[in-house]
């Protein structure tokens, strides 16, 4: 069980009762970043610190447009210090 009040849809690929605040840390940032809302982005910052978060953030591999550009304005992060945005996705080619 979470110690902050996050709706359960948010992780719906997950049991939630499962989900460990620590362990899934950054999971559960990843998860509110791009579904969640800014009172649960709030919560989930004040419970884990603005330092922490930045670090988290830094290191997740794949955020949404709409998520990144948020973190990258909220905490003033440079995108080159940031995997999602020097990681490429892969897009296959099927066909030329």
């Amino acid at each position: 069980m979470l110690p902050f009040k996050i709706r359960p849809a948010i992780f719906w690929d997950m049991d939630q009762n499962s989900l460990n605040e620590q362990a899934h840390m950054q999971y559960i940032i990843r998860q509110v970043l791009q579904y969640g809302t800014l009172e649960e982005f709030m919560a989930v910052e004040q419970y884990y610190g603005h330092e922490t978060m930045i670090r988290q953030v830094k290191n997740i591999g794949y955020l949404d447009p709409k998520s990144k550009a948020f973190v990258i304005s909220y905490y003033h992060i440079n995108p080159e210090e940031m995997l999602c945005c020097i990681q490429r996705q892969s897009h296959p080619k099927y066909w030329d």
